[in-house]
């Protein structure tokens, strides 16, 4: 056994299966990928890595088997797929899943390829365990895999609590002990005890308040939509696969771009470097556009399409215009074990909260056009005639 400090949980404690893999190339390569991509534009202290969160995940998970009462070969297994839950992460984390997802056909969760890896495939067979289980538990197809793939996992627990300390916002403080002590396993997957309703809110307001102010803080998008078009300007180069570009760390990849042949992906590289970032030229809700349409407009090359269009609309050059159309937030959900009648329901049937919540995210997406300072007008004008984006009614309430 091993004992990390970590400046969020104190003393972690490493296991004998889980300090085999520590030292592993996967895991290593997470020290230099950031936990928040570019949110260290806006919050200087978010420089945390993926590294430092999978420890984090890994500690809360043994946290959990300890109180589920697992046996030694399952508590190795949750714990091992805590520690490697983010090893199939792209450069800056999130910033590059749509890239992976869209050019690749896996998202982050998708670690089967890596598990299989020569190296990793022995280390945990050392270990005793399965990379095809690991990676089952990992993605969402495992008995235990709630555990750190749900809307309560400990995944989530931790990266509330670091994202919260590194940015100094105080939105995101998790009763984690509260939620392990309250979590039970039933015959085929996870759920929470109705004691433990009252911090499983908490936790989903914690999420709730963090999109806006972290998550999608409009300067992490600016600069998520302008590193979005230098990789795929640099991509359509043909210096580089994909595959290879999203096994890289930070600073290989932004390396890489800064070199890059392509024009555009170089100029878009250096202004990120020197924090020189495009502006908001339009920057609305669901109410302003038809909702169903922008939502298949989510894609990153559905978004240079409409910002061509947009660019040609207001005369401007096309690599001056970012269109950034997010997903709708996907609706917040848990099974919860009624005391008394020993059944599983929704939550939303025994929180009044939760309802009110996924409304609130719903209300706080955001369809943002950026471009550069001086023709923010121009391309204001141009994407309301494009897009069909309605002028917003008066009212009084605090944006969100």
């Amino acid at each position: 056994m091993k004992i990390i400090k970590d400046p969020v949980h104190g003393d972690v404690e490493v296991g004998e299966a889980a300090l085999v893999l520590l030292d592993s190339p996967p895991l290593q390569r997470l020290r230099h990928v950031r936990q928040l991509g570019f949110a260290h534009l806006v919050y200087p202290g978010a420089n945390h890595t993926r590294f430092e969160h999978c420890l984090g995940t890994m500690h809360l998970a043994s946290l959990l088997c300890r109180h589920l009462g697992l046996d030694r070969r399952d508590a190795d297994l949750v714990t091992v797929a805590a520690l490697l839950h983010d090893i199939g992460h792209g450069p800056f984390s999130h910033v590059s899943e749509a890239f992976m997802v869209e050019m690749l056909g896996k998202g982050h969760q998708e670690v089967e390829g890596l598990l299989h890896e020569e190296r990793t495939a022995t280390l945990i067979a050392r270990c005793g365990l399965d990379p095809d289980e690991v990676a089952a538990v990992i993605n969402g197809h495992h008995r235990y895999a709630g555990i750190i793939h749900g809307d309560l996992d400990v995944d989530r627990m931790d990266y509330l609590l670091r994202d919260a300390h590194y940015t100094g916002v105080p939105y995101g403080i998790v009763d984690a002990a509260r939620l392990i002590r309250s979590t039970v396993l039933t015959e085929t997957r996870i759920a929470l005890d109705q004691g433990g309703i009252n911090a499983a809110e908490s936790l989903l307001i914690a999420r709730t308040l963090m999109r806006p102010v972290v998550y999608y803080h409009h300067v992490s998008r600016i600069a998520t939509s302008m590193f979005h078009l230098a990789l795929l300007s640099h991509i359509e180069g043909g210096e580089d696969a994909v595959d290879d570009l999203m096994g890289m760390d930070d600073a290989a990849l932004f390396t890489r771009l800064l070199a890059s042949p392509d024009p555009t992906a170089r100029t878009l590289a250096r202004r990120l470097y020197g924090r020189d970032l495009y502006k908001r030229a339009v920057y609305v809700g669901r109410g302003q556009v038809n909702a169903a349409s922008v939502q298949s407009l989510t894609t990153v090359a559905e978004s240079r399409r409409i910002a061509a269009a947009i660019a040609a609309e207001a005369g401007v050059e096309e690599e001056t215009v970012l269109v950034d159309i997010p997903p709708f937030p996907s609706e917040m959900s848990m099974e919860v074990r009624v005391r008394d009648r020993d059944a599983l329901v929704g939550l939303e049937q025994v929180s009044p909260l939760l309802a009110t919540l996924n409304e609130t995210r719903r209300e706080q997406w955001r369809l943002g056009i950026y471009t550069l300072p001086d023709q923010r007008g121009e391309v204001e004008r141009a994407a309301i005639e494009i897009l069909h984006i309605k002028k917003p009614t008066q009212q009084y309430r605090l944006p969100i």
